[in-house]
């Protein structure tokens, strides 16, 4: 934040120039832009007229920076709480052309907070619904909706804009968009290289932050950072439950497809969750596990996370500073993490994460698994689960001449399965790679193996 306030301390309007700009203008005056008003009522020399426009609010309207504005096409991901505030303030700005993807449509539970939608709404897309009201409100931007995944879109789609900033409360579509941007990075093309603004709010925490791909630590650099996920290894739900929140991983993940099929549970449905929590009371009272309730059963479903809106505004005002920033080159961008905390009076922490050489998105560099040599598949599993710079769900391993376990499909796992059981050394030597396939890693992960005593 520091290299923020220090910037615009040196966009200030000189001494001289500001106690003239504001004793000539009248208040109609002072909503035009400085380089107008002073066309037509200063006579200025063209220095005076460039010094002036170095000012804040004449840099901000000069003719270039409005240009780069109308010009420059962004990409929201999200129109929830937080994409609301980010089209909302985006439009405000001058920005031009929008384009908003979200894979939701609109719920009650989200009239609270998310403002661009109404009663009337509930059960529409909320980026068709958001566009629409963006667009309604603010003369001359076009926003373009998406009622879809992300993962639907490919690399042509992505290279038309110059901005992609996320809004979500998904860490698995971050992971992919990062790893995507990273991807698309083509040095000999520099319209390749698409800055990515992520922010992220939980209760009254937040945080944003600015990639630059393949040249400042990525999103999957800091996964150490955020909570550690409530899922766990389909081997152990599967054969070895300890938890109640085992027990409600098996009824959600296996129980529910085994006897519903290709039906979907729906988390916002009290009968859905009801069957969910009446299958993990029973699997967990056959392993003589306590604590399956109906809420906790919730929280591992729905994955809760508390929503507050004035949290919200704070992190969509950071990403949208850093958007214009990056659009228009007027001041630095923020290098390169910003965190938030308001439960205690309004508290920001800006710092610049370094990138990882191992990280398996951007990194030039293995990592090494340092494991016991009586490990056996199924703790490498949990272990791995366990990694909070992974975050795992269902991994599957394999090496270059043989597969460990895989997860998927039903018949290959079966064929593993008894694999689970053996010592990691009795089927990978020291120095050999497993790789890692994973639904939530955008990429392999590749490690290297070394014997620990």
């Amino acid at each position: 934040m520091d290299s923020v306030k220090r910037q615009e301390h040196s966009m200030t309007i000189p001494d001289s120039k500001r106690q003239r700009t504001l004793s000539t203008a009248s208040d109609e005056e002072m909503t035009t832009p400085v380089s107008q008003t002073d066309r037509s009522d200063v006579d200025m020399t063209e220095l005076e007229q460039e010094d002036v426009e170095k000012g804040i609010i004449g840099s901000l309207n000069s003719p270039k920076i409005l240009e780069a504005l109308e010009k420059c096409k962004i990409l929201v991901i999200g129109a929830g709480g937080l994409g609301c505030e980010i089209l909302k303030n985006l439009a405000l700005t001058g920005f031009k052309h929008l384009h908003v993807i979200d894979m939701d449509t609109i719920d009650l539970s989200n009239l609270n907070r998310q403002f661009l939608f109404r009663k009337k709404d509930i059960g529409q897309s909320k980026a068709i619904v958001a566009a629409k009201f963006v667009m309604s409100r603010v003369p001359g931007v076009e926003v373009v909706p998406y009622f879809g995944k992300i993962q639907d879109k490919d690399e042509d789609y992505y290279r038309q804009f110059q901005i992609v900033i996320c809004g979500l409360d998904s860490v698995e579509a971050r992971r992919w968009i990062n790893a995507k941007l990273v991807d698309m990075v083509d040095e000999d093309d520099m319209e390749s290289w698409k800055p990515l603004i992520d922010g992220g709010t939980e209760g009254f925490k937040g945080q944003a932050r600015v990639i630059l791909p393949t040249m400042s630590s990525c999103y999957e650099c800091s996964l150490d950072m955020f909570n550690k996920p409530t899922t766990f290894p389909i081997c152990t739900i599967a054969n070895t439950p300890r938890l109640p929140e085992h027990c409600i991983e098996w009824a959600s993940v296996l129980e529910w497809p085994r006897v519903w099929g290709d039906k979907k549970y729906d988390t916002d449905n009290p009968e859905h969750i009801n069957w969910l929590y009446q299958q993990a009371e029973a699997r967990a009272q056959k392993f003589n596990i306590t604590g399956v309730t109906y809420s906790l059963t919730q929280g591992v479903v729905k994955n809760i996370i508390p929503a507050i809106a004035s949290t919200n505004a704070v992190i969509a005002a950071s990403c949208c500073n850093e958007a214009f920033k990056l659009a228009t080159g007027c001041a630095p961008h923020l290098n390169n993490y910003m965190m938030y905390t308001g439960d205690a009076g309004i508290y920001t922490y800006t710092f610049e994460h370094q990138k990882k050489p191992e990280c398996p998105v951007c990194g030039s560099e293995t990592s090494i698994a340092e494991l016991k040599p009586t490990m056996t598949v199924e703790e490498l599993i949990e272990w791995l689960g366990e990694k909070p710079d992974a975050q795992l769900k269902k991994p599957s391993l394999r090496t270059a001449t043989a597969s460990l376990y895989m997860q998927a499909p039903k018949a290959l796992e079966q064929a593993t399965r008894p694999n689970l059981t053996k010592s990691v050394s009795e089927l990978v030597q020291e120095g050999e790679y497993i790789t890692v396939t994973d639904a939530s890693l955008p990429v392999s992960l590749q490690l290297r193996v070394k014997w620990i005593k």
